[in-house]
C-alpha cells in the first residue's frame, strides 16, 4: 500500500510509462503519508480499444487510480490527488491535435482487510 494504476491510451506515443510511474512513486514518497518508499507500487496498462465520448475527432486519455489504506482525511486525499495530477500534466509533451483527458481518483482499501507480506526483504 498505496496500489498506484495507471490506464493510458495507444495514441500517447510522448508518454513514457516507466518515467511516469517512477515520478508519480517519487511523488507519494515525498507526501509524507506513507512510511516506507518499498510499500509504494505502481503500474501501467496502455489501452488499444477505447472511446472517449461519442465525437470522431481524435482523443485519449490517461487515467489515475491510488488506492489506499482507509482513514485518510478528505483533504489529505486531495492533496495526494492534486499532486498527481500535477506530475501527470507535466509528464510529457501532449500530442498536437488529440484531445486528452487525465484523471486522478484516490480509493479507499478496507484496512481490517487488507494483507500483506514482504518476501527477501
Amino acid at each position: 500500500m498505496p496500489h498506484l494504476h495507471m490506464e493510458y491510451t495507444d495514441n500517447l506515443p510522448g508518454l513514457n510509462a516507466d518515467v511516469a510511474l517512477l515520478r508519480f512513486n517519487h511523488a507519494l514518497a515525498g507526501s509524507g503519508q506513507f512510511a516506507d518508499e518499498f510499500d509504494i507500487k505502481s503500474r501501467a496498462v496502455q489501452v488499444g480499444a477505447f472511446r472517449v465520448g461519442t465525437g470522431m475527432g481524435e482523443r485519449g486519455f490517461v487515467a489515475v487510480r491510488l488506492a489506499i489504506l482507509s482513514g485518510r482525511s478528505p483533504a489529505i486525499k486531495k492533496q495526494l490527488s492534486d499532486s498527481l495530477l500535477a506530475v501527470l500534466q507535466d509528464v510529457c509533451e501532449w500530442p498536437a491535435g488529440v484531445e486528452v483527458q487525465l484523471c486522478v481518483e484516490v480509493l479507499d482499501i478496507d484496512r481490517e482487510s487488507y494483507t500483506k507480506t514482504a518476501i527477501g526483504r
